[in-house]
């Protein structure tokens, strides 16, 4: 039973950490940020906070694993050819993840954010594309697949980029719907029904 309580409480403390982190995130880079401002902000002593982390960036970089692993969970739910069907499946659940996340995804990838963790969200959609099309269908020119890939990928971040900054008035659901017509129509969602 104590374990379950100890539990809770880092579970509860590493989140204030990681609240103040992101409100400190909004107003300064990384860099910037003392150990100091993030404990009082959370109103903790610097001990509790070095029982958890090494420095800021341990605790930046320790949020990103989690970001990083949760992502790769969403991607990993559905078989390629659920996805061939209806590939916004996939997409309700990275958006829904993202809007859950939204303090940290949307520092993350905005202008201040951290280049290193773009990549790897792209890498992780890239590994995700690449196992499930080569899957469905016989890729003889990988030319052809990068490119798509990279417009999807780089397309899609966008859309979440989009959508955090614009107060996520869609729902996971809806902006997953947008997302998948686009990546099936183009430029025809834009013509009248």
């Amino acid at each position: 039973m104590k374990e379950k309580i100890l539990d809770r409480r880092v579970r509860k403390t590493r989140m204030q950490l990681r609240r103040c982190l992101a409100a400190l995130l909004k107003e300064k880079k990384i860099q910037d940020i003392t150990v100091r401002e993030i404990t009082e902000m959370a109103d903790l002593n610097r001990g509790t906070f070095y029982l958890h982390y090494k420095d800021v960036f341990d605790l930046l970089d320790q949020i990103e694993k989690e970001l990083l692993a949760g992502l790769e969970a969403a991607l990993q739910k559905y078989q390629a050819a659920e996805l061939q069907k209806k590939p916004s499946l996939v997409f309700a659940d990275v958006f829904q993840y993202a809007k859950d996340n939204a303090d940290m995804v949307q520092i993350l990838l905005g202008e201040n954010g951290d280049l290193n963790f773009v990549n790897q969200v792209k890498e992780l959609v890239r590994e995700k594309c690449l196992k499930d099309w080569l899957e469905l269908f016989q890729l003889r020119d990988s030319r052809g697949f990068d490119a798509y890939c990279a417009f999807i990928v780089s397309g899609s971040l966008g859309l979440v980029t989009y959508w955090l900054e614009n107060d996520m008035k869609e729902s996971p659901e809806e902006l997953a719907r947008i997302c998948e017509e686009i990546m099936l129509k183009g430029i025809q969602i834009l013509t009248p029904r």
